[in-house]
């Protein structure tokens, strides 16, 4: 298992619906059916900077959720680097 890392993933209500629905047919968790979905579409992006930034801003809601994140820094609501490594460990 050296080189895996655990992410956890909120999927917005038509999604996750959508990945229920699939992982159903499918006989599958849906744990497994998300990892393997996002290992396919991780493999087959271009990791050109232009490609990502394309990517990024195809993201409903991305820039609004951007901001947000900026506003919690400068308020202070975040965890500092040096604490997140604990809770990621």
């Amino acid at each position: 298992m050296s080189g895996e890392r655990r992410v956890n993933i909120t999927l917005e209500g038509p999604y996750a619906a959508k990945l229920a629905a699939l992982a159903q047919r499918a006989h599958l968790p849906e744990g497994t059916l998300a990892r393997s979905l996002l290992s396919t579409a991780l493999d087959e992006v271009d990791p050109a900077a232009a490609r990502i930034t394309e990517i990024l801003d195809g993201i409903p809601g991305a820039w609004e959720r951007l901001e947000e994140g900026h506003r919690q820094a400068q308020a202070g609501e975040v965890i500092p680097l040096d604490e997140l490594e604990r809770w990621l460990s």
